[in-house]
């Protein structure tokens, strides 16, 4: 039996957030309304989502020993994701991320990357990256973190199914860059712009490309329209759930949350792009990327 069901791989960040009222023009005035600071990272988002639905999590990241590197380390001791796959660095900084959020939730995020960036292959440990159901793979900023994801994932054994989500970072290196880690992924969750990014096709005809690139499952996130998921078997357009948006920060990797546990739970694939909107719903209805994230109870409630 694994250790875990999900092992997130990922940039490990705290996420300093300003809500604004407006884009100042010459004549306007744009002003902080509030203020939030939060651990984030976008696989890091994920694993907490699943840990809070019941899951066994881990992680595989690097922080700094700082005060934001320990901020990371005891929220996800706190949510109950296992830590023993992080790596901390006896000098530099943690990641952090500078963001502004409108009205609107719309945001605009600044990457400080910090010792993030400095993860190598050698460094991981590739027994506790074995003992998952699911290895979920999200972005980092620079090329060395990248070559450590492709390398681990030609090690590690077939029995581990990959999950990846590029986000905008790497759906900009586009498809030859990306395919040693598509070739193997079971499932990739992108956003339209990014799968349309990496393919430079509409994005159905995208998500046929990494069908035959040997992908299992694409499921493409299609923000307010909600989400298109495909096999190659069958396809489904599956609406949002409707909420008033107050931030939409981690929208995506509260998806990819609800996603990959309907998965685990044995769901078909149209349950599991609602299970995926529903994540989602909670999560832009509050500010930040995890305080809205839902319990299992709450899961159940809403009649999955």
């Amino acid at each position: 039996m694994k250790k875990f069901d999900v092992v997130g791989f990922g940039a490990l960040n705290i996420d300093k957030l300003y809500k604004v009222n407006k884009i100042a023009h010459e004549d306007e005035e744009s002003f902080v309304k509030e203020y939030f600071e939060a651990c984030g990272g976008s696989a890091a988002n994920t694993m907490v989502g699943l840990s809070r639905l019941g899951l066994r999590t881990g992680y595989i990241g690097k922080v700094a020993k700082d005060r934001e590197g320990k901020l990371l380390l005891e929220e996800f001791r706190r949510e109950g994701v296992d830590t023993s796959g992080i790596i901390v660095a006896e000098k530099g900084h943690s990641g952090t991320v500078l963001g502004f959020v409108d009205e609107r939730g719309e945001r605009a995020l600044y990457v400080a990357p910090g010792v993030n960036d400095e993860i190598e292959f050698e460094e991981i440990n590739q027994s506790y990256a074995e003992s998952t159901k699911i290895l979920h793979l999200t972005s980092f900023v620079g090329e060395k973190p990248f070559k450590a994801q492709k390398k681990l994932v030609e090690a590690i054994s077939e029995d581990v199914f990959v999950s990846f989500d590029p986000g905008t970072l790497y759906a900009r290196k586009g498809l030859q860059k990306l395919k040693p880690i598509l070739e193997k992924a079971y499932i990739v969750l992108p956003s339209r712009d990014e799968i349309e990014k990496i393919a430079g096709k509409e994005f159905k005809e995208a998500a046929k490309l990494l069908l035959e690139l040997g992908v299992r499952i694409v499921a493409v996130k299609l923000g307010e329209k909600g989400c298109y998921v495909t096999d190659g078997k069958e396809e489904h357009f599956i609406e949002a759930f409707r909420v008033k948006v107050v931030d939409t920060t981690g929208a995506g990797d509260a998806f990819d949350a609800g996603f990959l546990y309907g998965l685990l739970k044995g769901k078909d694939l149209y349950e599991c792009g609602r299970l995926g909107n529903f994540v989602a719903s909670k999560c832009i209805a509050s500010m930040g990327a995890r305080t809205g994230l839902p319990r299992l109870s709450e899961i159940k409630k809403a009649g999955f």
